[in-house]
């Protein structure tokens, strides 16, 4: 019941493309019921609209401690991205490959992040219930748009009083080695769509039409020159990226009345979303542009200190290893929980995430058990 290769097994096994629902929280249910959890499962995102990604799944699950002890939280995803075509096996139906102590267990999730919430369940049984408070934080939409995913999820722990003193998230954080390394925070992430109205005419008579490609053209020739920063002690230089240019224009003849881009813009911890929004609204505007924005995470910090000691000495335990503490990737849901209490990402190597083949080795996940359990103990105790 508690080997986290089993328990990973029996959730890869579950389809759970995002927006997750239904089998895979059931599974997952039934692993904690008897561990001592009270779950809690509520649907959010019924009836809005189709870019948010709804309706999402989401699960709350305690194991309440003793009055006025700590309270340790693991949090994450079970859902996935699409698999796509070519796996060698279903990406769906987890195997077992290789040699007994180099086996690979093979399915969409195994990395990114099934086997690490197995992991954590089966860590679990390793933590006396008189130690502390434990609960798990759980959405079926962070691979998606996570708006009624992590978010919902914090509005209603709110509600019900339920504030951990710490949370880990099992992202897979390790890269060459598991071990290797642990996040201890996150570039911000905002999207931008350009759109710049001109007047269409005839190529052949330029001075009658109003041509959007040209002002588009400057308007992304001088976001890409824009400096943003140098980087900080803990954060990469922020990035300004054009990720889509569209006109839709059949006719080689017709200048076209408008033309549309996208950018995305990964900063670190020296702007804020809204900033960033403005001066690209500003540099649209001076080129009879507009911009409009969707702001999917600030940036943020853990500063080094007791937590960041704490799951070191705990993968240094286990591992040999001192992991390096980094902000450098993508976004993930401690972009939101953040703002409940400190928080750090430690999981899996992700050499595969995303990949077809998909896979982890066993003896990690039996590695990220014991991790996993070293580091509630030591938070609950508050050492």
């Amino acid at each position: 019941m508690t080997d986290a290769a089993t328990l990973a097994e029996q959730l890869i096994a579950c389809p759970s493309v995002t927006p997750a629902r239904g089998m895979v929280f059931d599974t997952l249910e039934a692993m904690l019921v008897p561990l001592g959890f009270a779950v809690e499962r509520f649907v959010a995102g019924e009836g809005a609209p189709e870019e948010e990604g709804g309706p999402v799944e989401n699960l709350l699950a305690v194991r309440a401690g003793p009055a006025g002890s700590r309270h340790f939280a693991f949090a994450g995803h079970v859902d996935v991205v699409p698999p796509g075509e070519g796996w060698t096996t279903g990406p769906f139906a987890p195997e077992r490959r290789g040699a007994p102590g180099g086996e690979l267990l093979y399915g969409r999730g195994a990395v990114d992040m099934k086997g690490s919430i197995a992991a954590m369940v089966a860590a679990c049984a390793d933590v006396p219930g008189d130690a502390g408070t434990l609960s798990f934080i759980i959405t079926g939409d962070e691979e998606g748009p996570a708006i009624h995913g992590t978010r919902a999820l914090i509005d209603r722990m709110r509600a019900r009083g339920i504030r951990p003193d710490l949370i880990l998230v099992g992202e897979p954080t390790s890269v060459n080695r598991l071990g290797d390394m642990a996040k201890i925070g996150r570039r911000g992430s905002v999207n931008i769509w350009l759109t710049v109205e001109g007047v269409q005419g005839h190529v052949a008579y330029p001075h009658l039409a109003d041509n959007p490609i040209t002002r588009l053209v400057a308007i992304l020739a001088e976001l890409k020159a824009m400096h943003l920063d140098d980087g900080t002690e803990w954060f990469q230089p922020s990035n300004l990226e054009a990720t889509d240019l569209a006109v839709g224009n059949p006719a080689t003849n017709v200048i076209p009345a408008r033309a549309t881009a996208r950018i995305s813009i990964r900063f670190n911890a020296l702007h804020t979303g809204a900033e960033l929004v403005e001066r690209v609204a500003a540099v649209a505007a001076r080129h009879g542009g507009t911009a409009r924005a969707m702001i999917s995470g600030e940036a943020f910090l853990t500063p080094p200190g007791d937590f960041s000691a704490l799951v070191s000495k705990a993968v240094e335990a286990e591992t040999g290893l001192v992991p390096e503490l980094s902000t450098t990737g993508g976004t993930s849901d401690a972009r939101f929980l953040k703002d409940v209490a400190p928080v750090i990402e430690f999981g899996l190597c992700n050499a595969t995430m995303h990949k077809r083949d998909e896979a982890v080795a066993v003896a990690d996940l039996e590695v990220l058990t014991r991790i996993y359990a070293r580091i509630a103990r030591a938070a609950l105790a508050g050492t």
